[in-house]
């Protein structure tokens, strides 16, 4: 899955669905998209990327309580 860098253009490419998607998880392993050439796994927080089409990630993703209506 591919998710876009807050307030740049940069792709970013998960490696793990189950951490994103885990609201107990803040930051994800990802590649970084530039170049042509293969890119080392490194961490970016959840709270700083949004999908492509610059929709935000799902509150349930990001927040474990969020059924408490904050």
């Amino acid at each position: 899955m591919l998710l876009q860098i807050k307030n740049t253009s940069d792709l970013v490419k998960i490696a793990d669905i189950q951490e994103l998607i885990d609201p107990n998880v803040n930051v994800v392993h990802a590649k970084d998209q530039k170049g042509q050439e293969e890119q080392d796994v490194d961490t970016f927080a959840k709270e700083n990327l949004v999908f492509p089409s610059g929709e935000s990630l799902p509150r349930c993703w990001l927040d474990a309580n969020y059924r408490e209506g904050k």
